[in-house]
């Protein structure tokens, strides 16, 4: 006899106890006799190592192998057959497998009586837009009459928009107001303000009388809209009948500019739109300052803005926004100051020394190409030499000519040799001359700006084609344009720039976030006017019994 030990063969516990008689003798209390477990499984590592062999091999064709085929591919291959054998077999199989469903035989409900029917439609829900009657009425019984006629409406009030192009009177027309009546108030609108100054989407509160049959167009009781900040306009029909009258109902406006301050921080842009200034003022301030400094490499972010832009409020709460007046930016050591100010029918920002912007560049006077330059040369009708006085642009007839720089026109009209011709003074003591045009477009004495047109080309005068003759004048004196700088810088004097000043001096002491001039006080006058009107549309609005 001997102690029971346990061996571990191919992956099991074998327990079992030694006996001297040997195996396969029942000797001894065994739990469990293996005698013949090496032939089961295997203990040789070797023929362990080729059952593991031929199990990857097993598993590494099962894994290779491909049910599912793309039968778009490859088609005639074993793979596709493969995949066309399995797909009908699963189609095969399924079909094999359905059921076989037959329809269960039912009770037609029976047609609903009259009654039945009337009574359900009353309590059904149908979407209206389906143009549905149900669902909002009872069923009809014996003591519901047919009406011959629907009573018609004694008045309307409704409200009507003006559409961006169309007309004051189009406008009424649309909205249900006879002809007559859209006319007349028109004419009655025009006395206090044109009809073509009223903007578009400008909102109108109508109130439409009663009418004699309902093919008749209604009568016009009432209109008011706000034809503008500081005017609203009433036009309306005495409760005994008659005429049309209108009715002016001022509303105070304050002018008092808005001016926002701050400090610059991370940008410019971000915090002056933080501030409150609005996207154009803020966009038409940086493109004034840049005329003067750089915005990315001058401003830091402890300078100080400053803005004032045009601002109208009314008493009643509505508030226009204008144009960029100052812009100013306070730096350690600079402080730039900018005024809009209009001189000789011109607006720019000027400093607050009264210097303007310096215009310095030059355009070209038509769209063609260079045939004859400055100085010496044989003419080809002269026949002779002498000094060209100017340059010569080729370029086919009528092609615009425009003004190289700002000036005034001292002279249009035909000038010996040059035919067609027209002189511009500039500032600075330059001038400019264009010749041989075919037409003129500009008169003695007018301003032009720069890159207006003036003429077109053509070939009047002393010429072999049409091109534009182009001189420049320094001190009376014709020099070669191509020398000459066109820069120019208004200045301000006199009584302009006091003038100048002064506004500048009424902007710096305009404070931030100022109140307007009607709210210091109480106005108790117009809240009684107000409080008046609103009592007198009241009762006009009450519907009259008798």
């Amino acid at each position: 006899m001997g102690l029971p030990r346990t061996e571990r063969t191919w992956g099991f516990s074998v327990l079992f106890q030694q006996v001297e008689a040997g195996f396969g003798q029942a000797g001894g209390a065994a739990v469990l006799t293996l005698d013949r477990a090496s032939a089961i499984f295997p203990s040789d590592p070797i023929a362990i190592s080729r059952l593991r062999a031929k199990l990857r091999a097993v598993r590494h064709r099962l894994e290779d192998l491909d049910l599912v085929v793309d039968l778009g591919v490859r088609i005639g291959s074993k793979e596709w057959w493969r995949g066309a054998v399995t797909c009908f077999a699963l189609c095969a199989t399924a079909w094999s497998m359905h059921p076989a469903l037959q329809p269960l035989p039912g009770q037609i409900a029976p047609a609903l009586a009259p009654a039945q029917w009337d009574e359900a439609r009353a309590l059904s829900i149908t979407p209206l837009a389906l143009g549905a009657d149900s669902g909002r009425r009872m069923g009809a019984t014996d003591m519901v009459e047919m009406l011959a006629d629907t009573p018609d409406r004694p008045r309307i009030e409704l409200t009507a928009a003006l559409g961006r192009g169309d007309g004051f009177v189009r406008s009424l027309e649309r909205a249900g107001v006879s002809d007559a009546d859209a006319k007349a108030t028109g004419d009655l609108v025009a006395q206090a303000v044109s009809l073509g100054d009223i903007e578009a989407g400008t909102r109108m509160d109508l109130v439409l009388g009663r009418r004699a049959t309902k093919h008749d167009p209604r009568p016009l009781t009432s209109l008011k809209f706000r034809a503008k900040l500081e005017l609203a306009l009433a036009v309306e029909r005495p409760e005994t009948g008659g005429a049309l009258a209108l009715r002016r109902i001022p509303i105070a406006v304050d002018d008092t500019p808005l001016r926002i301050r701050g400090t610059v921080g991370d940008s410019l842009y971000r915090a002056a739109r933080a501030a409150g200034a609005p996207a154009d003022a803020v966009q038409t301030y940086l493109r004034a300052l840049g005329g003067y400094l750089s915005i990315g490499r001058d401003v830091t972010s402890d300078d100080k803005f400053d803005l004032v832009i045009a601002q109208r409020r009314a008493e009643t709460g509505e508030v226009e926004i204008g144009d960029l007046l100052y812009a100013g930016l306070e730096k350690a050591k600079k402080k730039i100051q900018l005024l809009k100010w209009t001189i000789a029918g011109r607006t720019e920002w000027f400093e607050a020394s009264g210097v303007g912007e310096r215009h310095g560049s030059f355009q070209k006077p038509v769209a063609g190409h260079l045939t004859s330059s400055f100085g010496m040369r044989f003419h080809p009708l002269l026949g002779y030499t002498r000094l060209h006085k100017g340059v010569d642009y080729g370029a086919p007839t009528g092609t615009p000519i425009v003004a190289v720089a700002d000036g005034r026109v001292t002279f249009a009209g035909w000038h010996g040799g040059h035919g067609n011709f027209v002189a511009l003074q500039h500032g600075g003591a330059l001038g400019s001359g264009y010749g041989h045009m075919s037409r003129i477009a500009v008169r003695p004495g007018q301003m032009v700006r720069q890159g207006q047109l003036i003429g077109y080309v053509g070939s009047t005068g002393l010429s072999t084609g049409p091109h534009l003759h182009f001189e420049v004048y320094k001190n009376g004196a014709a020099v070669n344009p191509a020398t000459v700088s066109f820069i120019t810088q208004p200045q301000l004097a006199g009584a302009e720039l006091q003038k100048f000043k002064g506004q500048l001096a009424r902007y710096l002491t305009v404070k931030v976030g100022a109140q307007p001039a009607f709210a210091k006080h109480e106005p108790a006058k117009a809240d009684k006017d107000r409080a008046e009107t609103a009592a007198k549309d009241e009762a006009r609005a009450a519907p009259k019994r008798g």
